[in-house]
């Protein structure tokens, strides 16, 4: 008889860990075998428990899912990883696909959809939820041939860090230094760090021309999903690491 393949679960929300818990175990093929509610945590297990297959929420409340992907792939602990998130923004999903995650899935998919993707990312498939496939789809192909591809509306924000990206959205959603301060647990002095940043590497001098490329990228490049993506978890960072240069 084949052994069930053994399923890590890390989410931060105790129903969403127990749903899956459930769902995972009342399959003949499959089991869990750890959960996790934090990076920490997570990093741990994954190293410790070396599981078949890992189910990562991007959101925890101390770290990312890009950093822990690129961390146990470095220290070559890193299973085979199917991302639950919230987030529709195909370049949050591009650059897990990229860092070494094998699927990316909404968490509004139907149990049987994420099943079926755990069972698939472990046979080394790519998987992806229909909205993120359409549209890498899009920017691969072009929808018309009057437009240019989507990485043309990117302007440089392939080259923004996780945390930039997170910052660029929310400006461009018109919150203030201090909102966004609030929102992650940054100091203003950092989020204004962050912002002049932000300009440099986009090319523009003022607020109301960064926030009117965010516009542009939403509308053009990303057919909207932008503004309906909920930014990932990053963890606090002092203003001396803001500061660095990247």
């Amino acid at each position: 008889m084949t052994s069930a393949l053994t399923v890590l679960v890390i989410d931060d929300h105790p129903a969403t860990r127990e749903g899956l818990r459930a769902a995972i175990d009342a399959q003949r093929d499959l089991r869990v075998v750890g959960e996790a509610a934090t990076w920490q945590e997570a990093r741990r297990l994954a190293a410790e428990l070396r599981p078949d297959v890992m189910v990562l929420d991007l959101n925890l409340p101390d770290g990312n899912g890009w950093t822990l992907v690129e961390q146990l792939k470095a220290a070559d602990a890193l299973p085979p990883t199917l991302v639950l998130s919230v987030c529709d923004e195909q370049l949050y999903a591009r650059r897990l696909l990229r860092a070494g995650a094998g699927g990316y899935l909404m968490k509004d998919e139907p149990m049987e959809t994420i099943l079926r993707a755990i069972r698939e990312v472990r046979e080394g498939r790519i998987i992806a939820s229909a909205t993120i496939t359409n549209s890498l789809l899009s920017e691969a192909l072009g929808m018309r041939e009057d437009e240019p591809p989507a990485e043309a509306h990117d302007g440089n924000l392939a080259e923004l860090s996780d945390r930039e990206l997170q910052i660029f959205a929310l400006l461009g959603r018109g919150l203030r230094n201090k909102e966004i301060a609030a929102r992650l647990r940054l100091s203003e002095k950092t989020v204004a760090t962050y912002k002049v940043r932000l300009m440099s590497k986009l090319g523009v001098r003022t607020t109301p021309a960064l926030i009117e490329h965010y516009r542009r990228w939403n509308t053009a490049g990303e057919n909207g999903a932008a503004s309906r993506a909920v930014e990932p978890g990053l963890k606090p960072e002092s203003d001396a690491e803001s500061a660095a240069p990247r």
